[in-house]
């Protein structure tokens, strides 16, 4: 489903001194690609699927990357790619998602307290590439990332989601203030979804 609650839609993306954060385009797929393939095997954990397989081209990903753009527009989801500041290197991927999306209905949510899904608007997704998580470039996006959605979206509420599968994500957001929230069991997925807030 559309987001029906923000003002203004979604922002453009945002500068900092480490990395450009904007929609991702077909464009974008040389760049993006590098960045999954050298990725793969923790993604493969992240999505709980076989993607990326090893077979994987460019094309395909291109064609991935027309739907986002697509969703984009039309206010489905949003996606948008994590570049170096010169935008020749992809360092990562956010995506926004509505909470009521098809994947979503058909998951069993289980709250963790006295918290309800409907409370939020979406979630929000984001991996960073293979060589930059020890330089610690994934905290530095979430922290950003925190920052930029309570300043700049009108969002009736987000989580923040990952795989359990994806155990240095995991450990990553355990060592911040973000509490666990909700888990999500998508079906024929053999871990859960973690969301925190």
């Amino acid at each position: 489903m559309p987001f029906t609650t923000m003002d203004n839609g979604a922002p453009e993306g945002l500068v900092t001194d480490d990395f450009i954060l904007r929609p991702i385009v077909a464009a974008d797929a040389e760049l993006d690609y590098a960045a999954v393939m050298e990725s793969r095997e923790y993604l493969r954990g992240w999505e709980q699927t076989g993607w990326p397989e090893d077979d994987f081209t460019v094309e395909a990903n291109r064609g991935d990357l027309e739907k986002m753009e697509r969703w984009h527009t039309d206010g489905a989801g949003f996606s948008y790619t994590v570049m170096n500041p010169t935008e020749t290197e992809c360092l990562g991927c956010v995506y926004l998602r509505a909470t009521d999306a098809p994947a979503y209905t058909g998951a069993r949510v289980t709250p963790v307290g006295d918290h309800r899904w409907e409370d939020y608007e979406a979630t929000v997704s984001f991996w960073v590439r293979k060589s930059r998580l020890e330089t610690a470039t994934d905290r530095a996006l979430l922290d950003v990332l925190r920052a930029w959605l309570a300043k700049d979206w009108s969002l009736r509420g987000h989580l923040f989601t990952t795989s359990e599968l994806f155990t240095q994500q995991v450990d990553m957001i355990e060592h911040t203030d973000l509490q666990l929230r909700f888990t999500v069991e998508e079906p024929d997925k053999p871990g859960r979804y973690l969301a925190y807030e």
